[in-house]
């Protein structure tokens, strides 16, 4: 249990409230809302649509769209389920701050940009600790270490943990931002312009890297510390007002997670049919990669990586001080749902 775990919208409101004064901030200026509280699960929602992403770096998400176990779940309840591919953590960043979906899957990186940046969200659950971004270069290339991309143009989606983990690789080699140029391009669209020269490399997202690396292209730098984990995140007006149907998603969750566990052959033949991948290529990704037998309950472990990510958006310009990030990380954790999770829901 984390020590930064949720509390009640009064006492945030109120530190909220502090914290705004002592720094002459303006209320709505960049600055996370407070967290709605959620109201007792005992709540029973009726009708309505569940508004929910799947995406490829989301394996479970893959399993229960492919399953139906949402719908079955929330059936009895007359809620809809409405599936919003994501196309990367920025996209389904996009999607959560402009209210088209409820429940969205990004790396911790990402999600906490979005809450520094004034987007109420929270993590409600942990999908996966994975090792899902590196950078990558084409095959022959003369570039053989981060050292060499002085000077070069490098693919990335900003406001993902692929740009996030260039922007850390770069730091421990002593260059910065400034020393590279780069190219703010979608995941898939960054592995188009590296086939075809337009850059010299890829801050690459499986599973897409992972084709490419099947197809010839190398793995130039890989740290696994440089990966934040899989956060499933929801809006805190979604929390507050359907605190029921937040815990039956991470409850499902939570099923699909122990049968990914127990059928990574199946898991990786899913992956590789909404993905378009070679089913050894998803494999990889499953087996190697993914991770997904990690605890689900938020805290401690996820804050501790984002803690050493933080100061990167600032230095970079991504978050324009210190004290947001600051106020992000003390506020973005609601683990009520993860903790209390069942997954002997799904029958």
């Amino acid at each position: 249990m984390t020590s930064r775990r949720f509390v009640s919208a009064a006492l945030i409101a109120g530190a909220t409230a502090a914290t705004l004064l002592l720094s002459g901030c303006v209320a709505g200026e960049n600055q996370p809302a407070a967290p709605a509280a959620a109201e007792s699960t005992a709540t029973v929602t009726e009708g309505g649509t569940l508004n929910i992403d799947f995406a490829t770096y989301n394996p479970l998400s893959l399993v229960i769209k492919e399953k139906g176990w949402l719908e079955d779940a929330l059936s009895a309840q007359g809620v809809a389920v409405n599936w919003v591919q994501s196309a990367g953590s920025n996209k389904a960043n996009d999607a959560l701050r402009a209210g088209a979906i409820d429940v969205g899957s990004t790396a911790g990186s990402a999600a906490l940009l979005a809450r520094s940046n004034g987007s109420p969200i929270q993590v409600i659950d942990i999908f996966s600790q994975p090792e899902w971004a590196a950078l990558v270069v084409p095959a022959g290339s003369a570039i053989t270490s981060v050292g060499d991309l002085k000077g070069k143009q490098i693919a990335a989606t900003k406001g993902t943990d692929p740009y996030f983990f260039l922007l850390q690789a770069l730091e421990a080699e002593g260059l910065t931002q400034d020393d590279v140029t780069v190219q703010n391009l979608q995941h898939a669209d960054g592995w188009a312009a590296l086939q075809t020269g337009a850059v010299d490399a890829w801050a690459g997202l499986d599973p897409i890297m992972a084709g490419a690396e099947a197809a010839g292209a190398t793995l130039l730098y890989r740290n696994v510390d440089f990966n934040s984990y899989g956060f499933l995140n929801a809006t805190e007006s979604f929390i507050a007002e359907k605190p029921d149907v937040a815990q039956t998603v991470v409850s499902v969750y939570e099923h699909a997670r122990a049968w990914a566990l127990a059928n990574p052959d199946e898991t990786a033949q899913i992956l590789a049919t909404v993905a378009g991948l070679d089913l050894a290529v998803a494999t990889t990704v499953i087996t190697e990669r993914s991770n997904l037998d990690v605890d689900n309950v938020p805290g401690d472990a996820q804050l501790s990586v984002l803690t050493k990510i933080g100061p990167t958006f600032v230095a970079n310009f991504d978050v324009a001080d210190q004290d947001l990030v600051d106020a992000a990380l003390d506020t973005i954790i609601n683990d009520e749902f993860a903790t209390q999770a069942d997954p002997t829901i799904v029958k």
